[in-house]
């Protein structure tokens, strides 16, 4: 056991996160997230919605400063609209940064971008389109 670490990030989960270099993308995507054929190792979470992951992954992820730190996947068709999980995501992730501004992608950039994550961790999350790519910073001096 490990003090002051979310008891939700497993083994596999935390040594992947460690050993993520500056700039390197992981991605948190809902149930139906077609992420085996992908590319990346597939982490599990069914037992997590995606929030909850979200949050357990950023108590120990730092994100980059720059603008592709956090990326929805956006609405097929209808890129402006925000669902309740996107929202959701959105505020968890403001819960850590601040107004950071999350961005978003087409389904199809979305896609192409997390094939080439370091991992995928899908969640149990019910809800369509709660997709989220994290992109890793660096930790202050």
């Amino acid at each position: 056991m490990l003090k002051n670490i979310d008891p939700i990030l497993g083994p596999d989960l935390l040594a992947i996160l460690r050993a993520m270099g500056h700039g390197e993308d992981i991605a948190i995507v809902d149930r139906n997230y077609p992420a085996l054929s992908a590319g990346p190792t597939v982490i599990r979470h069914d037992g997590s919605d995606g929030p909850r992951t979200l949050d357990a992954v950023l108590s120990v992820l730092p994100l980059d400063k720059g603008a592709e730190a956090a990326t929805r996947m956006e609405v097929r068709d209808k890129p402006d609209e925000v669902l309740p999980v996107m929202k959701d995501l959105i505020d968890m992730t403001n819960k850590h940064v601040p107004h950071l501004e999350v961005g978003s992608l087409t389904a199809d950039d979305f896609k192409v971008r997390a094939s080439k994550a370091v991992a995928i961790i899908v969640t149990g999350e019910t809800r369509v389109y709660g997709n989220i790519l994290l992109r890793k910073g660096t930790l202050p001096v």
